[in-house]
């Protein structure tokens, strides 16, 4: 059945087109940051990704769309009014002149004045994938992954649905459920999923109407930190190790100076690798579409613009926020992983997700099948607790290492690169940490964050995991509401005997 969405102009009139991410910088000490990196920047050109603007956009839009509708279940007019404005400006969607939601197909197709038409697919367990122009298919077959795991409304929480542990005796009862209604926060929120464990134990949970235990929900760049928990299994598996250079292939000519870029560098987000991205310090909309989001957008093979762009800075030594480096080691993954003749797609549900009890993970790609888990990944909020009690368990789960030992250490320690510019707030393997005392928390405190006011934030001096999930345009009040429960819960909770 093809549904045209009638009215889509009318419905984005009036929509901010988002917000910043938790956890960026304010703008007194741009002026230091711009200086300093000038000061240590190699001299090496910048060659802009190719494209339109709106072509990309549109692309975006596509996907977003296919994901809200086709994974999560949102009506496709609320979709398009509330959901993903990262990779799809809402103020850019209002030049789409056809849209097209095709529920037999699962399909969305996006025409332009131009007469270019962006399409997306929902290919089964890979989600769903924006095609290149004029194209209607991807480059990759498709692999069908499903859980290797018992009937999880059989088997008791975190490894299945049932809540069967006693309530903490150190907790009152009332006082936590008052605290996860202020965290849902009002309507204006727009909060879909809201999970807080303790101990490893859920005592507090709420949804939206029409969103349960098992709705993947976007996620947007939390899918760094699962890319940086991918690469901890690999590691922990010896197929790498830390602090090796990164074997990237198209690195390893005589020579080339990408060749001192460590693994750890990497995941410091300070591989030093050049890329325009919004959140640079000195980022200019008006020099062209940054190639942080062109990663997504593109519908070309996003590993090798990622692999083929020159140094800007020598690694470890300038710290930004880019998408280049969740990228890279996405690249280093699949090396590793079809080098041993593994189905790679596969890779994150036997190495990972079937450890640990998660059933409802969309890891979505390019049309080359590369994961673009940067910030296309669906999970629902259950599945990110999961993974936050991981890592609240220093990498171990019924007794086995699944992360090296020192691991957790590594991201949650503050990256040399980022302390030196004086933003104590990025550690390794992708996490945000709390150095800089922004979050009403523990400084110990790390999270997993997305655009749109999407976070799983790990408190080990409380032995807690929150994780709050919504639509994008309800990020403000939905942080406004997320800070008010940590103050809560701060005050509910017992500091644990090992952080005291």
């Amino acid at each position: 059945m093809r549904i045209p969405l009638i009215g889509l102009s009318l419905v984005l009139v009036g929509l901010a087109s988002g917000c910043r991410t938790d956890g960026e910088s304010g703008d007194d000490p741009r002026a230091a940051l711009i200086a300093r990196g000038d000061s240590l920047e190699l001299d090496t050109e910048y060659v802009p990704p190719p494209g339109d603007a709106l072509d990309h956009h549109t692309a975006g839009f596509a996907k977003i769309l296919c994901s809200a509708v086709f994974i999560t279940g949102l009506d496709p007019a609320d979709a398009a009014a509330n959901v993903g404005g990262f990779t799809s400006p809402f103020d850019q969607r209002i030049h789409v002149t056809d849209t097209m939601v095709d529920f037999d197909d699962q399909s969305i197709a996006l025409t332009l004045p131009t007469g270019v038409t962006r399409t997306a697919k929902r290919y089964g367990t890979q989600g769903c994938v924006a095609h290149a122009i004029g194209e209607d298919s991807v480059y990759f077959t498709p692999s069908v992954v499903e859980p290797r795991l018992p009937d999880p409304a059989t088997t008791p929480w975190p490894m299945g649905d049932l809540i069967d542990s006693p309530w903490p005796e150190q907790l009152d009862r009332a006082v936590i459920e008052a605290a996860i209604d202020v965290g849902f926060g009002p309507l204006e929120a727009m909060t879909l999923g809201l999970v807080v464990t303790y101990q490893g134990r859920i005592i507090g949970e709420r949804y939206a109407d029409g969103i349960d235990m098992h709705t993947p929900l976007e996620s947007w760049s939390m899918g760094k930190s699962l890319t940086g928990t991918l690469m901890g299994v690999l590691i922990q598996q010896g197929a790498y190790e830390l602090w090796q250079p990164a074997p990237i292939p198209e690195w390893q000519t005589a020579g080339d100076p990408r060749q001192t870029i460590r693994i750890g560098d990497i995941m410091r987000m300070s591989s030093g690798i050049r890329i325009r991205a919004p959140q640079d310090p000195d980022f200019d909309p008006a020099l062209g579409y940054p190639d942080h989001v062109y990663f997504y957008t593109a519908t070309a093979n996003s590993f090798e613009w990622a692999a083929t762009r020159p140094q800007e800075w020598a690694p470890g030594t300038v710290g930004r926020y880019r998408n280049s480096d969740p990228v890279l080691t996405n690249y280093l993954i699949r090396l590793a992983v079809e080098s041993r003749g593994e189905d790679y797609h596969a890779f994150p549900q036997r190495n990972l997700f079937d450890k640990i009890g998660i059933r409802n993970a969309f890891m979505e790609t390019d049309v080359h099948g590369n994961f673009l888990t940067q910030g296309y990944e669906y999970l629902s909020a259950r599945d990110w607790a999961r993974l936050g009690n991981l890592y609240l368990q220093d990498g171990v789960w019924g007794g086995e290492r699944i992360l090296p030992e020192g691991y957790v250490t590594y991201v949650s320690t503050i990256a040399p690169a980022w302390e030196a510019d004086g933003r104590l707030i990025y550690g390794g393997g992708f996490f945000w940490v709390n150095g800089n005392g922004g979050w009403p928390l523990p400084t110990t405190a790390i999270g997993m964050r997305g655009a749109g006011g999407q976070s799983a934030t790990i408190i080990p001096s409380h032995d807690l995991v929150v994780v709050r999930l919504g639509k994008y345009t309800g990020s403000r009040a939905g942080g406004r509401s997320l800070n008010q429960l940590f103050e809560a819960l701060m005050e509910a909770v017992p500091r644990s005997t090992e952080s005291s």
